[in-house]
């Protein structure tokens, strides 16, 4: 199966105000494996973004002067996504904004959910933690994943840290594999290496009670740190 984890960030809150998207970013996921292939795009909206939604990502319209314009950058985003089943945090505004930016192209399919499967994973999280917090630093810290870079939001950013989140929430994460890739690049995925079957027996090595001892004191912070205490505490 083939997914999709898409972030975007935009001048504002609402499209009916004249707000666009500035920032795309994509991760692929491909049977539970994160490729290595992504999609990322900087935006010239072609209009100043809000105070609020500044304060957020800190995407100055100085910086986003000489980027591109969403029209020319359509068919490729369009293409890495056609077929794939997009896995997004509070999915409606991001599909939102994408279909006003199609929209304002004259695309004959302005639904990108015409194209593609969509999972929200903030509907999931909501589920699965019912009362509790469910942002995406929360589901970091649930889950032991390191947001400390996040200082500003960023479209490639946010979805590299949910396809995390989105791999621990659905049954354990795997390696990202993103070393060498570049702003819309493509790399290939490391190939799994198997031991030889007539290998002699691993050694085992016990921890020794200093370690036991650190061991339980991460585990300590980590109770301390999340919502629901440590995962490890948890297991039966």
């Amino acid at each position: 199966m083939r997914q999709i984890v898409l972030d975007t960030e935009t001048t504002g809150l609402e499209t009916s105000e004249g707000h666009r998207i500035i920032e795309i970013g994509c991760v692929e996921i491909v049977d539970r494996r994160c490729t290595g292939r992504v999609l990322h795009y900087y935006l010239n909206p072609q209009r100043e973004s809000d105070q609020a939604a500044l304060d957020v990502h800190g995407l100055t319209s100085e910086f986003l002067a000489d980027k591109p314009l969403f029209a020319s950058v359509a068919d490729d985003f369009v293409q890495f996504v056609d077929g794939a089943e997009l896995v997004i945090h509070n999915a409606p505004f991001d599909i939102g904004f994408i279909n006003h930016e199609l929209k304002l192209l004259g695309e004959p399919v302005a639904n990108i959910a015409e194209r593609c499967r969509v999972l929200d994973t903030l509907v999931m999280a909501r589920q699965m933690y019912p009362g509790q917090r469910i942002s995406l630093d929360a589901l970091c810290r649930r889950f032991g994943i390191d947001n400390s870079n996040r200082e500003l939001h960023g479209a490639l950013l946010d979805a590299r840290l949910l396809a995390e989140v989105y791999l621990a929430m659905t049954g354990g994460q795997v390696g990202l594999s993103l070393d060498g890739e570049g702003s819309s690049g493509v790399a290939t995925a490391e190939p799994v290496r198997r031991l030889p079957a007539g290998r002699s027996a691993l050694p085992v090595f016990r921890a020794s009670d200093d370690e036991l001892a650190r061991h339980e004191a991460r585990l300590d912070q980590l109770d301390r740190a999340t919502e629901g205490g440590s995962l490890w505490r948890r297991q039966p």
